[in-house]
């Protein structure tokens, strides 16, 4: 380093911008040395950056020894696992405490990260070769979509705080925000956007679909390089080199075409463009999703699939002051299947509370007061109670014109949805469904019910998403009535071009299911 000789060279290298070492290893050795010698040569600190990491140990905790059969060899790790999910096993991890090292929380975050990420990767690419759909060097499309301006938002989010956080070496929660993201990529935005990918109609609402999940994936293996460098280079050289080169191609964040680099190691990293993160559709789209969320919790509780149509979801807003747009209610109906949605302003037209003393504390607590304090809590405003728990506040009783305060533990509620309802609800929203299924309703449920077993059998029949089919069926009743009344829905839902009742003489692929208390035997031929 040239300290004696040579002060402007020494100066440019000295102090080191980052070191690394295992903490329990080096904390007396190497850390301990370069302080004390950097203290006696200038009194100064002799590195700018530490990230130190525990033990790499056993999934059952132990010492890894050969003896113990539990030692994991690099290559034969990285053969089994995968290197790019080891690495992410690395970073998705608290350096500080020891990490748990084996094949089954490899495949833990194989379920979690990769699969999602390359399943997300595979639903573009393979709509892109059903349609025929190019970049052709486009860039960002205009956002007229809310779960494209949604998503980008989101996106540009991600981008802004993973570079922060990458820069104050801080891989573990980096991780934690790209697992996020990529589960709202995958189970809100792509689920929710499926039918504009699954019509026939090229028009511009699915070409800006096209476009947008090419430049959040496209993004994404710039983000991720670093990290998973070759699952994001294998995504890279399909979506971008291998199809552009030399064309300019829309994956810069700051929404500037650049010629195609010959790996996705040579790109710049990307940058977060804020102009672009929409902080009203972010907050809709967050009540929106909580809205759904409780809305499928009071189907569950209901025992009602969503593929049953119902008539009315009820919201009580609680401490949420965001009134939602039509394109977000809308949402929410796509969502829990659902035909109308109401706000309603009192959260006791949903659900009826019964506010209870807990005797074994307050029985103790207050002695012979304690048969006054159960019936104030009768004849007491039980809706104001719980927002005062649900708040962690203390509740006020007048006894005998005196203040009594009680805590939240020392009371009990008991809900019970009011009748014809099913509820969920949290500390801040309560979500009311009808469960009430009149018979237009029951006959469209029994047709969404067709459609998932045809699904499943072309599936079964080894048939491509694309292929168009010819469906042949077999019953009898009501589900006779299902295929006439829905015929134009169900075949548009299956790619079936002529719905037939009865048998073909040809040799096709058929089977027979189970609808509720009906059977029906079904034939599927490829066209």
């Amino acid at each position: 380093m040239q300290y004696r000789t040579n002060p402007d060279y020494w100066n440019q290298w000295y102090p080191s911008d980052l070191i690394s070492e295992s903490f329990p290893g080096q904390f007396r050795n190497w850390f301990y040395s370069l302080l004390v010698m950097a203290t006696v040569l200038d009194n100064s600190p002799p590195f700018k950056a530490n990230f130190t990491y525990g033990t790499l140990v056993a999934e059952d905790g132990r010492a890894m020894h050969k003896s113990w059969g539990n030692s994991i060899e690099f290559n034969k790790a990285a053969d089994k696992m995968g290197v790019d999910v080891m690495r992410w096993m690395y970073c998705n991890h608290k350096s500080e405490n020891n990490l748990f090292f084996g094949y089954n929380r490899a495949d833990e975050v194989r379920r979690q990260f990769l699969l999602p990420l390359w399943n997300a990767y595979k639903f573009l690419v393979n709509y892109a070769i059903l349609d025929d759909w190019t970049p052709n060097g486009e860039t960002l499309p205009i956002l007229d979509n809310v779960l494209d301006t949604w998503i980008i938002s989101r996106l540009n989010q991600v981008i802004d705080k993973v570079n922060t956080l990458i820069q104050n070496y801080d891989p573990f929660n980096a991780t934690l925000v790209v697992e996020s993201f990529i589960n709202d990529l995958t189970n809100w935005y792509i689920r929710r956007s499926r039918r504009r990918f699954w019509r026939s109609e090229q028009d511009n609402d699915k070409k800006h679909a096209y476009a947008v999940l090419y430049h959040v994936i496209t993004t994404l293996t710039r983000l991720l390089a670093p990290i998973t460098p070759f699952v994001t280079e294998v995504m890279y050289q399909n979506l971008v080199h291998s199809n552009n080169p030399p064309q300019h191609i829309p994956f810069e964040g700051e929404g500037q075409g650049v010629m195609s680099h010959e790996s996705v190691h040579h790109c710049e990293y990307p940058k977060a463009d804020l102009s672009l993160v929409n902080d009203d559709i972010l907050d809709q789209m967050s009540v929106a999703r909580q809205v759904c969320s409780l809305g499928l919790s009071a189907r569950n509780q209901a025992g009602l699939k969503v593929r049953q149509p119902l008539s009315k979801i009820l919201v009580h807003m609680g401490d949420y002051h965001t009134e939602l747009k039509p394109e977000f209610v809308q949402i929410i109906l796509d969502e829990l299947n659902v035909k109308q949605f109401e706000i309603v302003s009192k959260v006791e037209s949903l659900v009826a509370y019964q506010v209870l003393p807990n005797n074994k504390i307050l029985g103790p607590k207050f002695g012979r007061q304690f048969p006054k304090i159960r019936q104030a809590l009768v004849v007491a405003d039980h809706a104001e109670i719980v927002k005062k728990v649900n708040n962690g506040e203390s509740i006020s009783l007048d006894i005998d014109g005196e203040s009594v305060v009680i805590y939240p533990d020392e009371v009990v509620i008991q809900t019970k949805p009011i009748e014809g309802l099913a509820v969920g609800a949290d500390k801040h929203m309560t979500v009311g469904i009808d469960t009430i299924i009149t018979d237009e309703l029951a006959t469209e449920g029994m047709s969404r019910e067709l459609v998932r077993h045809i699904q499943a059998l072309r599936k079964e029949a080894g048939f491509n998403i694309e292929d168009r089919i010819t469906v042949y069926y077999q019953t009898d009743g009501d589900i006779a009535n299902v295929f006439d009344t829905w015929t134009d829905y169900i075949k548009e839902e299956t790619l079936t071009n002529e719905l037939v009742s009865g048998t073909h003489a040809e040799e096709i692929f058929t089977k027979s299911v189970k609808i509720g208390k009906h059977e029906v035997m079904f034939g599927l031929k490829k066209i």
